[in-house]
């Protein structure tokens, strides 16, 4: 065993985008942080982990890392994250998802049996909730593979804390944005204003959604991490902050300075919910409060954009 400090976090998925944000709250915060992600070494998130390993999970290399390592927290960033290719593929989104998860708590049954481990799953175990806002105690009604197969990973979770006495929470995250997304409904609606100079949208712009900046889930997640009970529950992560998307769209194209409304088509997609809106009363029991607002975060996000798809 390494003896690199009492706090110690083994991230998957560090390489991607909720992945690096976590590494680098955490690597602040004072946390010797042990990626694993499928990129290769020189395309590591951060040149400060302490170690980085490129594994394509699940993998008997797994073993070793939490032998060599002994995290005392794993958080789980890895697997798919969108729904539309949950509709048109699930057997990867089954594979990448629900059953990674598995190989990943017996993993830590075997091999790390105290290590606190947090699941990332997603408001989409919801569908369209019966009322707003959503409390951890409604009914869940996933309305796409991807929804299904994330709350198949918390009765995961919540089997491997009652049965093995494993240590897991899962983190129903909503509608996640901030620099190094390139995707979802912000970057489309930067990207179609930047590129195409003609925002046409999906939807009525009725929609509603709860955004949460990376950095505020990053925070969350320590919170979790470090005085949650870790008995199998669940926890909404958002703002508790209903937006509709009209509204989203005219603060971006504001900030964009666009000087054309949007167009939405009327179609709302397959599996996509209507209106979400969190309840956050459980989280902010542990002490959370999120501390990046929507208009803070759009301006930098739009920054970002602007940078990314034109170069200044």
């Amino acid at each position: 065993m390494v003896n690199i400090s009492d706090r110690t976090v083994l991230i998957t998925g560090v390489g991607g985008f909720i992945g690096r944000y976590v590494a680098r709250h955490f690597i602040e915060q004072g946390w010797a942080v042990i990626g694993t992600d499928n990129s290769p070494p020189e395309n590591a998130p951060l040149a400060n982990l302490t170690a980085y390993r490129r594994l394509q999970l699940p993998a008997p290399e797994l073993a070793n890392l939490l032998q060599e390592y002994a995290p005392q927290v794993c958080i789980h960033c890895a697997g798919r994250a969108s729904v539309g290719l949950s509709v048109t593929d699930p057997t990867a989104d089954f594979y990448s998802n629900t059953l990674l998860t598995l190989e990943m708590l017996n993993a830590l049954r075997l091999n790390a049996p105290k290590c606190r481990f947090i699941f990332l799953s997603s408001a989409a175990v919801y569908g369209n909730p019966q009322s707003l806002p959503i409390s951890e105690e409604q009914p869940t009604q996933p309305l796409s593979p991807y929804g299904f197969h994330k709350l198949q990973g918390e009765q995961l979770c919540l089997e491997f804390a009652k049965i093995y006495g494993l240590p897991t929470a899962s983190v129903r995250i909503f509608s996640a944005y901030g620099p190094g997304l390139r995707r979802q409904v912000m970057w489309d609606i930067c990207q179609k204003a930047i590129v195409q100079n003609s925002v046409n949208l999906q939807g009525t712009g009725r929609e509603s959604r709860d955004f949460i900046h990376a950095l505020d889930i990053a925070r969350a997640l320590l919170l979790i991490a470090t005085k949650a009970p870790m008995e199998g529950e669940a926890y909404n992560l958002a703002t508790g902050e209903e937006v509709t998307i009209d509204t989203l769209a005219s603060h971006i194209l504001t900030s964009l300075e666009y000087p054309n409304l949007p167009h939405f088509d009327g179609i709302i997609p397959v599996g996509n919910p209507l209106n979400w809106q969190a309840d956050i009363s459980k989280l902010r029991a542990l002490g959370f409060s999120p501390a990046v607002s929507l208009d803070r975060g759009v301006k930098t996000f739009t920054s970002w954009c602007r940078a990314e798809l034109v170069g200044v």
